[in-house]
């Protein structure tokens, strides 16, 4: 069983940035591929990003290419998402998840096997 715990989210101002943490509970973190999905308020949950086990393969969603970074620190057993440039339309509950492939990245909402309690990321105008 692997936890999953986000950190990280909070407030920021348009055109700020945060760095969100996804921290994973067993020594074996480092075998799973991990995204990031987000639900914003009245949508369906979103891919947003993820890597491989390895950290060398990324993957994004197309809206958040520029302005988000997927990285992974094996020895802290933790994966981060930064995001840069963050606007009203980034606001959302962020998810971070694992996948038991680590070489796969799945560029889904869907297909993940573990998640976390996801961590709310609110940008004011």
């Amino acid at each position: 069983q692997v936890q999953l715990v986000e950190s990280g989210g909070g407030l920021v101002q348009a055109g700020g940035s945060l760095r969100l943490s996804c921290a994973g509970s067993i020594r074996t973190f480092s075998n799973y591929s991990v995204g990031w999905v987000r639900q914003a308020p009245g949508k369906e949950r979103e891919f947003v990003a993820g890597i491989s086990w390895s950290g060398c393969n990324t993957g994004y969603a197309d809206p958040v290419k520029s302005r988000f970074t997927i990285s992974r620190d094996n020895a802290k057993n933790t994966v981060y998402l930064q995001m840069n440039s963050l606007n009203a339309e980034h606001t959302a509950v962020y998810y971070c998840a694992a996948h038991w492939n680590g070489l796969q990245i799945v560029a889904t909402e869907r297909g993940y096997d573990y998640w976390g309690q996801g961590t709310q990321v609110t940008v004011s105008s």
